[in-house]
């Protein structure tokens, strides 16, 4: 290692060896979560061992596990599972204890020690959430029967997944008289600050956030605030960092800004990750990874085959159509990088050593690696495989309907012209409208349309609203990046209608492809030259259509209504 190197040194070297590995694995279609990983293995004792994990990086990496499960909490919104909870409930309960009986045996039969064999089964048990939502995402594949079945399977798995980081935490996993009695503890505290997290959504949060949305600054501010002050309750109880942070996240989940508040707390948490699973890879030397690497490839094997099989019989046994069954199964097939997260605690409480972290470690490059291909060719490979699974097909299975956009009308900005606009649609449509104006919330929360709050400039606001299946894409904003952003949206099939301020930008919107832009000038002449002429016809017929106009402004034909 070189000598006295100092911490801006070490964090230079992370940073920009983790982001040049990141170029290369979004490349290879792979998770940056690996990348950061073997930054740590490459600059650690593995490889060139010219970083060590300093007391400072070990501070910022703990920091990076709690904003890890912050995010997590952030993305579980009880409302988008409600209506397959009952299904989603009895997948979950069966993949956990049936994943959990297989984690056991496997190790076991490797030749693990009875305890190891334990810690490994609670650390390979869960779903990778973030790679799988991730890539459900941009395949506009999450709100689909099958990427809602594994979503919701994840959300109830990410609860038993900060059950298992508190048990590790408590220390009380080789004394098993006090392993029930602590267990209930846990989950009573855990119990009691959800509570309080999910009562503060719903009574204090949407209306702080309301305040202070048009400062999209205060909205990372008041975020990071809300973390560390759950992050404090849960040590005061007694709990751990991780637990805190992400059941504040939990509690900004069920809130309409939460995308936009985990769009900009994003970058944080990212930087966070970086430090985290690179400060992981630190602590791995090459005899951790050739320890047991023998054994990690076979178990990988194993564990995706087994997970598969008990994703497959869990779905089908609900009555859901082989296709469903299949790409369910196939999406949810890894071991998660939670494992690492467990595994790192574990080691931290002296549980188990680093030699098998490696193993664990190689478990989940090895089959996150392989899945992620495996989840974004789910479709083609079931086309191939089709045929084999007829024999399970019966007139008893059939899949729920999921409303899923599909030929929409995106409205980008919402007033009254705008409001007008979607009333014509939906006639024929579904309607989503962005928008990042606070005083809408209300109103759009309650209308019949889908909304997101939030900017259209972020990428994954973008993805959400399944941009590629629109019919429409109509923005009444003025802000040129915001109609810039559409008219670079590959859609070949979408109208594109945006606004312009001046008549430049009327012009090259068109050149880049608009097929109408909307000047307000230009518009309220048009109106104005419609009225004159009213006039000089018939003035009583003016008179009534101004009077109208004046009802609408003053809001009597909304009440109406």
């Amino acid at each position: 290692m070189i000598a006295n190197t100092t911490l801006p040194v070490e964090l230079t070297l992370v940073i920009v060896t983790a982001t040049v590995l990141a170029v290369v694995a979004r490349k290879l279609k792979q998770p940056v979560l690996l990348a950061y990983l073997l930054t740590g293995l490459v600059l650690g004792p593995a490889l060139l061992n010219i970083v060590g994990g300093t007391r400072t990086l070990t501070l910022m990496s703990e920091l990076g596990l709690g904003f890890l499960l912050f995010l997590v909490g952030i993305e579980m919104n009880l409302d988008e599972i409600r209506d397959l909870l009952k299904p989603i409930s009895v997948i979950a309960v069966g993949q956990t204890i049936l994943q959990t009986g297989l984690a056991f045996v496997v190790p076991l039969a490797l030749g693990f020690g009875f305890f190891e064999t334990v810690i490994i089964a609670l650390c390979t048990v869960f779903g990778a959430t973030p790679v799988i939502v991730k890539i459900l995402t941009e395949k506009d594949e999450l709100k689909s029967l099958p990427g809602k079945l594994d979503v919701g399977v994840l959300v109830l798995q990410d609860i038993y997944l900060i059950l298992i980081v508190a048990l590790i935490n408590s220390g009380t996993l080789t004394q098993p008289d006090q392993i029930l009695g602590t267990l209930a503890k846990i989950v009573a505290l855990i119990g009691v600050i959800g509570v309080i997290s999910l009562a503060s959504s719903r009574y204090i949060l949407d209306d702080i956030f309301k305040q202070i949305a048009d400062n999209r600054h205060a909205f990372f501010i008041h975020g990071v605030a809300w973390a560390f002050l759950f992050i404090t309750l849960a040590e005061f109880m007694g709990l751990s960092v991780e637990v805190g942070a992400f059941l504040a996240g939990l509690g900004l989940g069920q809130i309409p800004y939460r995308e936009e508040i985990k769009e900009r707390i994003r970058p944080l948490t990212d930087f966070f990750m970086v430090i985290f699973f690179s400060t992981l890879g630190l602590t791995l030397s090459v005899e951790n990874l050739q320890a047991y690497w023998v054994e990690a490839i076979l178990a990988s094997g194993v564990m995706m085959i087994g997970n598969f099989v008990i994703m497959f019989y869990l779905i089908d046994r609900m009555k859901f159509t082989p296709r469903t069954s299949f790409i369910g199964s196939i999406n949810m097939t890894q071991v998660s990088e939670f494992s690492l997260v467990v595994g790192a605690l574990a080691v931290q409480q002296g549980y188990i050593g680093n030699d098998v972290l490696g193993y664990i470690s190689l478990m989940a490059v090895f089959t996150i690696g392989l899945s992620t291909y495996l989840i974004n060719y789910n479709k083609e490979i079931y086309q191939k495989i089709e045929h084999l699974l007829e024999w399970l097909e019966s007139e008893e299975k059939k899949d729920v309907e999921i409303n899923q956009l599909e030929d929409h009308a995106v409205i980008v900005g919402y007033d009254e012209i705008s409001e007008k606009i979607c009333r014509t649609l939906e006639r024929e449509h579904d309607i989503l409208v962005i928008d990042q104006n606070p005083d809408n919330t209300e109103v759009l929360s309650r209308s019949p349309y889908e909304y997101i709050y939030g900017d259209f400039k972020h990428g994954e606001i973008r993805e959400g609203a399944n941009l590629e299946g629109a019919e429409f894409i109509i923005s009444f904003s003025d802000e040129k990046d915001v109609n810039l952003k559409v008219l670079e949206e590959q859609t070949d099939n979408a109208i594109k209608i945006v606004t312009a301020k001046r008549l430049e930008e009327a012009s090259e919107m068109y050149d880049l492809g608009a097929d109408y832009v909307i000047m307000e000038n230009i518009l309220a002449g048009n109106r104005i030259g419609e009225y004159l002429e009213l006039y000089l016809e018939d003035r009583e017929l003016f008179r009534e259509e101004v009077k109208s106009e004046i009802k609408h402004i003053k809001g009597e034909e909304r009440s109406q209504n």
